[in-house]
This record gives C-alpha cells, sequence and structure tokens, in this order.
C-alpha cells in the first residue's frame, strides 16, 4: 500500500492499460449531432498553421508494432489509435477530433538543425538536442519502455550518440518518469550523464500530491480515462497528447539545479540559459533558451491548449496571475531573439513574428481569465455564475491553442474563485449542508419519489437538456443507488455530454463515469516502479504519509511511542501518537521513547510495503530492537488501508 501511495503520488501516472467495457455505448442522439454540428460552424477552420505544424519536420514513423515492458506487458502500441482518419466522427467534437488527428502522427520530427522530437508515444514529447558529443534529452516521458523506443529511432535515424545529459522542465512524472530509457546507472556513476532540473524539483516531484495521492490516481483514472477503450466511443485523446503510457516509472535524482533567472550552463559545448518560473503548471518549473540555435522551450507554461488552473484529478490551485507574469517575462527575455519555440507537449512553431504572437496570447488568456474572474466575483458572483458567463474575446478564443482541449475556461473560472474564495459561496444554505445521500433521499421524497424523478430525467434527455438531466438523475442515484433504470438513463446522459465535449478530459470523465454507471467497478491497473521513487522519498514524507493513513478514532485510546534510528542515512526520528493524531519528529531531544528501532531505512520502506515483516527482519539479523517489539505492529494495525477503487458515480 505505501509503494502504491507513494507512486500515484508522483507522476500523473498510477493508471494502466484500457479495460475492455462492457457495457455497449449508444449512438449519438439527435441533440448531440445537432449540438456538435453547429459547434463546427463556430470554429476558425480558415486558420491551417496547426496542420502545417504537426506535420512540418516529420522524417520516420515509429515501427508499428507495441512497445512491450520486460514482462510482456504493452507500455505503448501505435496502432491504438489507427482510428483517427477521415471525417469527423458523429461521437466526437469536431473539434476534439481535430485535435486527435494532428496527436496520432508518431514519429520522428526535426524542429531544426540540431533539435529532433519524438511525438504520438506518450502524452508528452522527448526532444533530442545534439551536443559537441552527444544528445541533451528533454523531458524523457512518462516510462523508461517509451523513452528506449524513441532513443533508439533517433539514434537509428540520425546519429547514434550518447546521451549526456537531460533536462527536465518541470516536477510532473510524464517529464521525468522514462529517464532510466535514455541513461544507464552505470553511466550515472560515471558522471558521465548531468541531470538537470529546477530548484525545488525533488520536493515537488515526490511529495506535491503525496498526501492525497490514492484520491488523485482514482479521479486521474476518470480524468485520462484510463479504463476505456481506445475509439471513436471511448478515449480519443487526453488533451496534451494521446494517453498516458504504462510502463516503468522512475525518478533519477537530478546532478544539478538551477536557481535563478538568467542562470546559463555549458552542456558539452552548448550554452543555454534559464528561466524559473515557479508556480505556475507546477511548483517547479523552467523555460530555457538556446541562443546558438535561437530555440526557445517554454516546458508546460504555453501549450497547444488551455491548461489547467485547477485540474480535475485534484492538486493545489494554480496561479494564473503568476503564470501570465511569468510568459509577460519570458517574450521580454527571448521574444525577439527566438525563431524557434518547442514545447514538451504539441508541436513546434516556427518563425519570431508567430512565436512573439503565441506567447502574447497564451499571457493574455491568463491573465484576462484571472482579472475578469475577480472582477465578477468582487461585483458578488460566485464561481458557478462567473463560469457560465465568462467569455474570452474573439482575438483570443479563435486561436487553436486557446481552445479548452485540456483545460477549460468554465472549470479555470471556478479555480480562480476558489484560490481566493474557497470552496464556500457565502450563502448560509451552504454553510453546512447535507451529505449528497441525505439531500438526495429528501429531494426525491419532495418530488414526488423515484418513479416521479426517473420521468422527469428522462424527460429532460428526451429533450436533449443533458446538463438538466445529469442533475435530476444523479439525486435519483444517489438516493436510490440500486435504481438500475436511473443508473441507465444517467450514464446514456454522461455518453452524450462526453461526445459533445471539445475538452478531451471532459469527455473522458463523462464517459468513464458512464462505464462505471453500467458495469460497475473495475480493478485498477498500475506502472510498474524500478523503486527509485520510493528510494528518493524523505522520511518526513513517509511518516506524513502515515499520518493521514492513521485512524484517528482507533488511536486515541492507543499512545504510542517510538524511535526510529536509520544508521545508513544517519537519522533518527520519534513516532508519537496521542490524541488520535501521529507526530514525528527528525532528531528528537529530551529523554527516550522507551523504545527504539534501529535498521536500514530500505528494511523499514520494506515492512511498511509488505515486502518484509519484523519476523523477517528479526531472522535475518537486520533489526536491532530496545523496549516493547510489539510497538511498530501497533502502529502499523491503526492505519487504514485505501480502496484505490471507491466510488464516484454511486454512493
Amino acid at each position: 500500500m505505501m509503494k502504491r501511495m507513494i507512486l500515484a503520488a508522483t507522476a500523473l501516472c498510477f493508471l494502466g492499460s484500457p479495460l475492455q467495457a462492457q457495457g455497449v455505448p449508444k449512438p449519438p442522439t439527435a441533440a448531440t449531432k445537432a449540438a456538435n454540428a453547429a459547434f463546427a460552424k463556430t470554429l476558425p477552420s480558415n486558420d491551417a498553421r496547426d496542420q502545417e505544424f504537426a506535420t512540418r519536420g516529420f522524417m520516420a514513423p515509429m515501427p508499428n508494432e507495441p512497445i512491450n515492458t520486460p514482462d510482456g506487458r504493452s507500455a505503448w502500441d501505435v496502432r491504438a489509435y489507427d482510428f483517427a482518419k477521415g471525417n469527423t466522427p458523429e461521437t466526437v467534437n469536431p473539434s476534439l477530433w481535430r485535435l486527435t488527428k494532428l496527436h496520432a502522427k508518431a514519429g520522428l520530427f526535426k524542429v531544426r538543425d540540431g533539435i529532433w522530437q519524438v511525438r504520438g508515444i506518450d502524452v508528452s514529447n522527448i526532444t533530442f538536442i545534439a551536443t559537441n558529443s552527444g544528445y541533451l534529452v528533454v523531458d524523457p516521458l512518462t516510462t523508461a519502455e517509451v523513452a528506449a523506443a524513441a532513443y533508439k529511432l533517433i539514434k537509428e535515424k540520425v546519429a547514434d550518440k550518447p546521451v549526456v545529459a537531460v533536462i527536465y522542465t518541470h516536477s510532473h512524472g510524464d517529464h521525468f518518469g522514462g529517464a532510466r530509457g535514455v541513461v544507464s546507472q552505470a553511466d550515472l556513476d560515471a558522471g558521465k550523464v548531468r541531470i538537470i532540473a529546477p530548484e525545488g524539483f525533488m520536493e515537488h516531484a515526490i511529495s506535491e500530491n503525496v498526501i492525497a495521492g490514492n484520491a488523485m490516481s482514482r479521479r486521474a483514472s476518470y480524468q485520462f480515462g484510463t479504463a476505456l477503450p481506445r475509439g471513436v466511443t471511448g478515449q480519443v485523446n487526453a488533451g496534451l497528447g494521446l494517453a498516458l503510457s504504462s510502463g516503468s516509472l522512475g525518478l533519477v535524482p537530478p546532478t544539478e539545479l538551477i536557481t535563478e533567472t538568467g542562470q546559463e550552463l555549458d552542456i558539452d559545448g552548448l550554452k543555454v540559459q534559464f528561466q524559473l518560473t515557479p508556480g505556475t503548471e507546477a511548483p517547479s518549473e523552467m523555460n530555457f533558451f538556446i541562443p546558438s540555435m535561437k530555440a526557445l522551450c517554454l516546458a508546460e507554461n504555453a501549450n497547444g491548449t488551455m491548461h489547467n488552473i485547477l485540474t480535475p484529478r485534484g492538486a493545489l490551485v494554480r496561479d494564473a496571475k503568476a503564470w501570465a507574469t511569468y510568459l509577460n517575462e519570458a517574450l521580454s527575455l527571448y521574444g525577439d531573439q527566438a525563431e524557434v519555440l518547442f514545447t514538451p507537449h504539441f508541436w513546434p512553431r516556427w518563425g519570431n513574428a508567430e512565436i512573439a504572437d503565441y506567447i502574447g496570447k497564451h499571457r493574455d488568456t491568463y491573465k484576462y481569465l484571472h482579472d475578469q474572474s475577480v472582477r465578477m466575483m468582487n461585483q458578488g458572483l460566485t464561481g458557478t455564475e462567473i463560469a457560465e458567463q465568462i467569455s474570452l474575446p474573439p482575438t483570443l478564443s479563435n486561436e487553436w491553442y486557446n481552445r479548452d482541449y485540456y483545460g477549460t475556461l468554465r472549470f479555470n473560472a471556478r479555480a480562480v474563485y476558489q484560490r481566493y474564495m474557497g470552496f464556500y459561496d457565502a450563502n448560509p444554505a451552504n454553510l453546512n449542508p447535507l451529505t449528497p445521500t441525505d439531500s438526495a433521499v429528501r429531494t426525491v421524497a419532495l418530488m414526488g419519489g423515484g418513479a416521479a424523478v426517473l420521468k422527469a430525467g428522462r424527460d429532460a434527455f428526451a429533450k436533449g437538456e443533458y446538463r438538466w438531466a445529469a442533475e435530476v438523475l444523479n439525486t435519483l442515484v444517489f438516493a436510490e443507488p440500486t435504481n438500475k433504470a436511473a443508473k441507465d438513463v444517467l450514464a446514456d446522459t454522461y455518453e452524450q455530454l462526453g461526445f459533445q465535449a471539445e475538452s478531451a478530459i471532459w469527455r473522458n470523465i463523462y464517459l468513464s463515469g458512464a462505464m462505471e454507471l453500467r458495469n460497475g467497478l473495475g480493478s485498477p491497473r498500475s506502472t510498474s516502479s524500478s523503486l527509485d521513487t520510493i528510494r528518493n522519498t524523505p522520511t518526513g514524507d513517509i511518516i506524513d504519509l502515515l499520518s493521514v493513513r492513521l485512524n484517528g478514532p482507533k488511536a486515541i485510546a492507543a499512545p504510542i511511542s517510538l524511535d526510529l534510528v536509520f544508521p545508513d542515512r544517519k537519522e533518527h526520528w520519534r513516532l508519537t501518537v496521542s490524541n488520535g493524531v501521529l507526530i514525528g519528529t527528525p532528531n528528537p531531544k529530551g529523554a527516550a521513547s522507551g523504545t527504539t528501532y534501529t535498521l536500514p531505512r530500505s528494511a523499514f520502506l520494506g515492512v511498511l510495503g509488505g515486502q518484509a515483516t519484523m519476523a523477517d527482519l528479526i531472522r535475518l539479523n537486520a533489526v536491532k530492537i530496545e523496549g516493547d517489539g510489539a510497538a511498530l505492529g501497533k502502529l502499523l494495525g491503526l492505519m487504514d488501508t485505501y480502496d484505490p477503487a471507491f466510488p464516484i458515480v454511486t454512493p
């Protein structure tokens, strides 16, 4: 469980391969067909720059075969998106279908002389930059297997050279998890490879989502459509790219950090200038510029889509104002120099005027979103009301890269409200509300019972009023969770909303909800790990994980105090349980607890992860115990085990 929690927190990606849906998807309704047809007429279809940029420099396709893990699982299969061809299906929003076709071109691309990308084999891109004697790799994908496949392709098509350095642009797993696919431990140990990251990288790569890892992992499976079959009635895209790969996730720690904007490094003869952008898309993030190539990398701060100010999987709310500020700084620093711009998602852009306009309009989008949301907030509107009213100026909304493919304007407006005001909207009725189930039971009774509510939901569905139908039927499902008819119609409703969604992650969320209503909860699947993440997790974070697993009501009557000494780490921690709270104190002062366990930290982690027991350690003379040898067992016995597949669309 501990291993699962840590891995879930480090990437986006305690997720797995798609499961085959059992329920039969329904066809699009007349209302959905009409909605998608009307939506198509609003799109800037005369702007074909993305079609040119997404295919420019194509050199070679990925082999048309699965990329497998050592144990034979598929980490990626380019054939899974063979359906992304031709005219828009009636089950996919026309704007999202356009994006899917552009993302589905998998292979090696030349960005400019000395810079190449491999795209279409993960949610992110991997970039190779020529140095004097090898390659600088930027953001080596989510898992090692796909990164290795990309490296193999460039060695075959460009040059067989070693990787001399890796840059992590930020602290999300799809940008560092595949490092083991391009660097060997032997080269790392010999100092042949530099790993460069922004200040705070390790702290945030491990701990950004650690505390709520299980909940975030479960919600991420909805956001990325992990359980959905690939195809026109299922998952077609993840917004930033096609999907997350599902191989081996690792974490190679940085060997050097960027600590200030303007810092310059000589990387095997290549001069690179850095701009720190903390607290934007990630807590630890940076852009960089290569003067000799006039090439600018904007990390994940400017993508081919509006990004999330609050990701639906869950995270701390990001700062749209700071995001705009750092983009403005990038424009000031590099806007008059850059001739090519590339990012770890989507495709590059070329030409100084194009790049300056691109950065400026991204900046203005996040600033407009922030400023207008706050303006309406100060007029007394709630987040939901702001979301219903806000719209971008046409000069911004008509750019494909400001569309709602990943983040959405509506969701982001509510996020800005939440950042300033929290979840409470100041209405006294919402100060201490009933639980969804309690409210639903009373509401259904007030509406005349389940049959009347079901009829109202069916009537709303028949009229194409799917947002209202979802509210009505969700209430009925929470009041009567065994009402199969209600769940079936609600599933049909979510499905139509998914078919209409421009946002890939909204589509995935709706369709995942529909699948679970029809088929029940599935079994979660996970990426495998090299244990890098666990080894590099600070002990304080491990104890924080234990503290949020502690069942407080049980622990109230069970005071515990014990010391943990890890000689291999030169660490001494005291764990105390009192008042239902676990406190971890490093280098404790005062009298000893009376119970001390002295052991390697790796052995302690093995006990937490279930790979060993205290009896095993005692038998192997791997632990020295002074005092109550049962104390640690008592502590672990107070820990809850999380359900990685807890219900979402049912109580």
